[in-house]
């Protein structure tokens, strides 16, 4: 290629971009002006669904437009968030991110169809859930003590799981990093799953959301030994955490947040993070989250961006050191 001919490309590009921007701010000075398409890369019934669904009917309200969750789960959340990283960068159609899609998941999967750090806009955080280490009712162990002895007299304990490459897999992976334990991952497709085989009894341990284990920790069917986080849950304010019960420097709490495609206006991401940040801080979506054992928290895009950024590489240390794989 010749380089007039290179040049007058490159003249032509800048012209259409020139054309396109104008277009771009109109439409953006218009948002919303139609139903904003909310994917979420899980199945529904879960976590992320009752947070989706909550917040967006008051962004909804906000906006002035309906938001509808489309669930589209599979691979571990990276089916959903391709299709967020592929749509038009109208602001039409957004994604529930989290540490997992967002950070820990381009280190295990062999092969990502987006990169997180490129292929989209962050918008808002949503906040952060629990993780519980729980066991049956039924089972002898009672404290995080008594089940590090039986692992180490039971090398290869199973252990369950939501799915491979999820936060609950990454607590389980630190857990046994941490106590110097081998234990073996069970990964179920969902929380529910993997509870029902808990209350039956065929799996003795499992790391989960707590939001999907809280109402059968509450009836007494499971027993919550600690959480994963820094400090000890509201919903559960007498399990201490996995630092208080011996695992000094234990702390994981997953994050999620709401990001767009790449390229997204910023008068759109400023729509979207007021509405997201005003829902987000309403005592009746506080208290509706915070019963189901997860704390809502918004936050302007830069932070969402700095924190995607921050745990990408966290993560991405901590996976190589464990050798997590989820393909």
């Amino acid at each position: 290629m010749t380089h007039a001919l290179t040049l007058t490309l490159t003249r032509r590009a800048a012209a259409l971009a020139l054309l396109a921007a104008p277009f771009l701010l109109a439409h953006a000075a218009d948002f919303p002006s139609k139903p904003i398409k909310f994917i979420v890369p899980y199945t529904a019934g879960g976590t992320t669904d009752l947070v989706a669904r909550t917040v967006g009917q008051k962004v909804s309200e906000k906006l002035g437009q309906p938001v509808l969750i489309d669930n589209r789960g599979g691979a571990g959340g990276n089916i959903g968030m391709d299709a967020v990283a592929k749509a038009a960068p109208d602001g039409y159609t957004i994604g529930f991110g989290a540490i997992s899609t967002n950070a820990l998941n381009p280190h295990i999967y062999k092969s990502m169809a987006f990169d997180p750090r490129k292929d989209f806009t962050a918008i808002s955080l949503l906040g952060m859930s629990t993780i519980v280490l729980e066991v049956p009712a039924s089972s002898a162990i009672k404290t995080v003590p008594e089940l590090i002895a039986a692992a180490k007299k039971n090398p290869g304990l199973p252990y369950a799981t939501a799915g491979a490459g999820t936060s609950m897999n990454l607590a389980g992976v630190m857990f046994a990093q941490m106590t110097g334990t081998e234990l073996t991952h069970v990964a179920y497709k969902g929380s529910g799953p993997a509870i029902t085989d808990m209350l039956g009894n065929t799996i003795g341990v499992m790391f989960d959301n707590l939001p999907a284990s809280l109402p059968h920790i509450q009836a007494g069917k499971l027993r919550a030994l600690a959480v994963a986080g820094a400090t000890r849950s509201p919903s559960l304010p007498d399990v201490p955490t996995m630092a208080e019960a011996g695992l000094k420097g234990y702390a994981l709490e997953p994050w999620f947040g709401v990001y767009g495609p790449a390229k997204l206006p910023a008068p759109i991401v400023k729509a979207l993070n007021e509405a997201f940040v005003e829902a987000l801080a309403m005592p009746d979506v506080k208290a509706k989250l915070q019963q189901a054992g997860f704390s809502p928290r918004g936050s302007s895009a830069q932070e969402l961006t700095t924190l995607t950024d921050t745990e990408y590489k966290r993560l991405g240390d901590v996976a190589k050191k464990a050798g997590m794989t989820a393909d």
